[in-house]
């Protein structure tokens, strides 16, 4: 399962990137490594960005950037 694919107001935890380079390094400098967990706080009108809440901060990503971050739920 994707970041992209969770609902507004759950919690994941990402288990794996997917991404390469430049994007990858952006992701990680941006605190998204694995084990760490994600709220998702909401989605922009037409699905793309989403807000997200990771290490008690909010930040925006892509729904293509989302789609490379493999997580699991948060139980």
């Amino acid at each position: 399962m994707h970041l992209g694919l969770i609902e507004s107001g759950n919690s994941c935890k990402i288990k794996a990137l997917h991404a390469k380079d430049k994007l990858l390094q952006k992701l990680l400098d941006m605190g998204f490594v694995v084990g760490a967990q994600i709220e998702v706080i909401r989605e922009a009108p037409l699905y793309d960005p989403l807000e997200l809440r990771i290490h008690n901060y909010l930040v925006s990503l892509r729904k293509s950037e989302a789609e490379l971050i493999e997580v699991e739920p948060w139980k």
